[in-house]
């Protein structure tokens, strides 16, 4: 299959608007998400009990698949971009939330024990020394559930609203292959550009991995 470049030059603004809108339905998810998730987290990994419910409850919401998911929220927030974002949000939370856990139980016990011997308060503790010494292990997560919300953007077209995934739609119905493969490119080309700004970010806020590799 060939691209038609004409096509593409002709409806470049409706490509970046469509680029646009895929990329704000997928990033508004991974905010909500890591909004949702550091709270549940922080709960789980101080109250043990419940740390199997909160994960076994995000594992159980992953499983539903996302049509389903978009079609259940329909009769709550309609045809909305709210019902994308919620969508995309519950499959965000499985990642984050056991990724932020993870990364808040890989922090040294001496280390928090030695912030509490100082007079530290446990909040105070938790911002300045386990919420930092866990970010390696938490932005990996966050990288996932982007490249994945960006993945599933497209799904949301079923319910009119798919960024990207609109081209998918409208290259099918006509069996023109230039808008799909257009898209899948955009889609790509999106979930790359993010993860390696998401990278960069990780690289600037945790300077103490440099130093350990160098040492």
């Amino acid at each position: 299959m060939s691209v038609d470049w004409s096509w593409t030059a002709d409806h470049a603004d409706e490509l970046a608007t469509l680029t646009l809108s895929h990329l704000q339905a997928a990033l508004s998810a991974v905010l909500l998400g890591l909004v949702i998730s550091l709270p549940l987290a922080v709960l789980a990994h101080r109250v043990r009990p419940l740390r199997g419910l909160l994960l076994g409850l995000s594992n159980v919401l992953f499983t539903i698949p996302s049509i389903a998911v978009f079609v259940l929220l329909l009769p709550v927030s309609g045809l909305t971009r709210t019902t994308t974002v919620i969508g995309l949000t519950i499959y965000t939370l499985v990642v984050l939330l056991r990724n932020t856990v993870e990364g808040l139980d890989s922090v040294p016990a001496r280390t928090k024990e030695a912030a509490e011997a100082m007079g530290t308060r446990p909040l105070r503790t938790l911002l300045t020394v386990e919420l930092p010494l866990a970010l390696p292990v938490i932005m990996a997560g966050v990288r996932i559930a982007t490249v994945m919300s960006i993945s599933l953007v497209s799904v949301a077209t079923y319910i009119g609203d798919g960024g990207l995934g609109q081209l998918f739609t409208d290259g099918f119905q006509r069996d023109f292959p230039t808008p799909v493969i257009v898209g899948v490119v955009l889609t790509l080309l999106l979930a790359l550009v993010a993860d390696a700004l998401l990278v960069t970010v990780q690289y600037v806020l945790t300077p103490w991995t440099r130093r350990q590799r160098s040492a």
